[in-house]
C-alpha cells in the first residue's frame, strides 16, 4: 500500500514537476515539448500493451479476448464522453491568448478542467496495475504516465499567466490537476483489490483510455508545428525503451 501511495504522489507530482518548469520557462519551444510529449507517448503505449492490455487476455480466461476487446472500447468510449463534455486538449494548446481577457481566461481554465478530467482515468490505469499484483508492470505504466504529466503540467502555466491568473492561482490549479491523478490511482488500485473478478475488464479499460488519449490528443499535439519526423523517432524511442525495460525486469 505505501507503495502505491507513494507511485500516486509521485504521478500527480510530475505534473507540478512540469508546472515549475513552465513558471522558469514561460516560453518553451514547441520542438522541445512536442519532443518529450512524443517520448512520453511512446512508453505509454508500452505500458498500455504491455503492462494492461496483455495481461488482460492471459487472466481473462476462455473469454479473454473477448473480455479485453470490449475493455478496450469502453475505456475509449468513456474518455470520447469526456472529449464531447470538455474541450479537446490540442485544440486549446498553442491558442494565442491575450492578456486579462475574460473570455480567453474562460478557455483556458476549460483548459485546465479538460486536464483534470483527463487525469482521472489515467489515474485509474496506474491503480489498476498495482491491484493486478506486478508491481514491475505497475512502475512501468506510472512512469509513463509521469513522463507524460510533466510536459502537460508546462503547457498550463503560460497561457494562464498571459489570461491574467496570478501565479499563486496558477500553481494551485496545477496541483488541483496532479490531485486527481492521486485520486484516480487510488481508486483504480482499491476498485481491483476488492473485487478481482473486474480486473481483466479493467486492465483492458485502463488501456483502452491510454490508447484513447495517445493517439487522440498526444500525437494531435506533438505533429501540430511542424516537427513531425522528430516527433515520430521520439515516439519510437519511448516505447523500445519500455520495451527493454520490461525485457530486462523480466
Amino acid at each position: 500500500m505505501e507503495m502505491v501511495l507513494l507511485t500516486a504522489l509521485g504521478v500527480g507530482g510530475a505534473t507540478l514537476i512540469g508546472s515549475i518548469i513552465g513558471f522558469a520557462f514561460k516560453k518553451i519551444s514547441h520542438k522541445f515539448s512536442d519532443i518529450i510529449l512524443s517520448f512520453a507517448a511512446g512508453v505509454m503505449l508500452a505500458a498500455a500493451v504491455l503492462g494492461l492490455i496483455l495481461p488482460s487476455l492471459e487472466c481473462g480466461g476462455k473469454y479473454g479476448i473477448l473480455i479485453t476487446v470490449a475493455g478496450i472500447f469502453a475505456g475509449a468510449l468513456c474518455l470520447n464522453v469526456i472529449d464531447k463534455i470538455v474541450p479537446h486538449l490540442h485544440k486549446i494548446v498553442g491558442a494565442d491568448i491575450e492578456p486579462h481577457k475574460n473570455e480567453n481566461l474562460n478557455k483556458v481554465l476549460l483548459f485546465v478542467l479538460a486536464i483534470a478530467i483527463h487525469n482521472l482515468p489515467e489515474g485509474i490505469a496506474a491503480g489498476v496495475g498495482f491491484g493486478a499484483g506486478d508491481v514491475t508492470q505497475a512502475l512501468i505504466i506510472a512512469g509513463g504516465i509521469a513522463l507524460q504529466n510533466i510536459p502537460e503540467g508546462m503547457v498550463i502555466i503560460g497561457p494562464m499567466l498571459a489570461a491574467g491568473v496570478t501565479p499563486k492561482k496558477t500553481f494551485v490549479c496545477a496541483m488541483i490537476t496532479g490531485l486527481v491523478e492521486v485520486v484516480g490511482t487510488l481508486i483504480g488500485y482499491f476498485a481491483v483489490t476488492v473485487a478481482s473478478a473486474i480486473l481483466p475488464f479493467a486492465l483492458a479499460f485502463a488501456g483502452g483510455t491510454m490508447l484513447y488519449v495517445i493517439s487522440d490528443e498526444m500525437i494531435p499535439e506533438t505533429h501540430a508545428h511542424g516537427s513531425e519526423r522528430g516527433a515520430t523517432y521520439a515516439l519510437l524511442v519511448g516505447f523500445c525503451v519500455m520495451l527493454v525495460t520490461d525485457v530486462l525486469l523480466g
